[in-house]
């Protein structure tokens, strides 16, 4: 009977999703063949220029871009239910190949950016709780909403011309040297900037979020009963309301997976960072259809 009642519940939901993914391949793909460029361009590069009329024909016969839209999505979503979701015009590989080679850069800077900033958004929530309304509480509370508020791309190029430009003590893009690419220190190093960026354009969101759900722990009625009975502010917080709040901030790090993992597109793009963030901008760019659809 559970098992029933819990399909009956995941049923709309996954016709939801199925519904919502197919509405965004057809918008995306329509919005990406209006845009202004050429395709053959990513394909062929400056041999386009020197093509004649019947060689361009050919070209965009080759790549089936002479059939009308519906014909050419019908197509496209045929083989891709099927797994098949062609070839990066611009790479000249299977798209599903091109994307396995940067998702892995993408998963570590948005994964240590995770990590970071929910380490830091527990402690400063504390912080914050412990001190409600006190100088301290009031200056980390107006410091996070003003970073919070700095756009990313123009923190991004502060850090690049500071630490890259002038200082010369970080590089300022790519995720390794040339030739080190296996140089576990020379990794890090590329990731420190983009990490600061990630971290800096999230943490007090949700700093701030865990900050006010131990303040209402802290508002319960078993709080003030502990406090009748003699304990310390010290042992409530810590072993009553952290305790209580941790389902909450598991909650919140489960769907703020997403939002952490987006956020890193922007940084990849400025930092040329060689992740998801970046070949969507590229895909995007050079109309490479094939590889925008999947991204």
């Amino acid at each position: 009977m559970k098992v029933r009642r819990f399909f009956l519940r995941l049923l709309p939901r996954l016709g939801i999703f199925v519904l919502s993914v197919l509405l965004l391949s057809v918008l995306t793909f329509y919005i990406s063949r209006l845009a202004p460029g050429d395709p053959l361009v990513s394909y062929y590069g400056d041999r386009v220029e020197k093509m004649s009329p019947a060689e361009r024909e050919w070209a965009e016969d080759k790549l089936g871009l002479n059939d009308p839209l519906p014909t050419q999505y019908a197509r496209w979503f045929s083989r891709a239910l099927h797994g098949d979701f062609g070839i990066s015009y611009k790479y000249k590989m299977d798209v599903l190949e091109v994307i396995s080679g940067r998702v892995g850069n993408t998963m570590l800077l948005g994964g240590i950016g995770f990590v970071l900033i929910f380490t830091l958004a527990l402690l400063l929530g504390i912080l914050c709780a412990w001190h409600e309304e006190k100088w301290l509480d009031k200056i980390i509370c107006q410091v996070g909403t003003v970073t919070s508020c700095i756009p990313e791309f123009w923190f991004s190029l502060v850090l690049i011309l500071f630490f890259a430009v002038e200082l010369h003590i970080l590089p300022s893009s790519g995720a390794y040297t040339i030739g080190k690419e296996k140089d576990t220190a020379d990794r890090i190093q590329h990731l420190i900037l983009p990490v600061t960026v990630v971290v800096m354009g999230l943490l007090w969101y949700y700093a701030y979020m865990i900050r006010n759900t131990i303040l209402e722990e802290v508002r319960a009625d078993y709080v003030l009963l502990a406090k009748s009975k003699g304990l310390t502010k010290n042992k409530i917080l810590f072993r009553h309301c952290l305790r209580n709040i941790i389902p909450s901030y598991l909650s919140i790090m489960a769907i703020s997976v997403p939002h952490i993992l987006g956020g890193t597109y922007i940084v990849e793009t400025v930092f040329s960072y060689p992740g998801l963030g970046t070949l969507a901008y590229e895909s995007a760019r050079y109309k490479d259809y094939n590889l925008l659809m999947v991204l």
